[in-house]
């Protein structure tokens, strides 16, 4: 089960939030928030990352 952690307000910024947790060795989602096609660039997008990383998200944000 996947836990929404952040919106971003475009794929640009979706795509650096996924590299950063993705780099910090968690499994990372991004979908639009309006359910369009993926991909679109000035649609907002949900960051998901696994339910029981959610935790460790939480202090990756703590921390920044």
């Amino acid at each position: 089960m996947w836990s929404e952690i952040k919106t971003a307000p475009n794929l640009a910024l979706a795509e650096m939030w996924k590299e950063y947790f993705e780099g910090e060795g968690i499994p990372t989602q991004i979908l639009p928030v309006t359910g369009e096609a993926p991909g679109r660039e000035l649609v907002a997008y949900r960051i998901l990352v696994p339910a029981d990383k959610k935790h460790l998200i939480e202090e990756i944000l703590r921390t920044l």
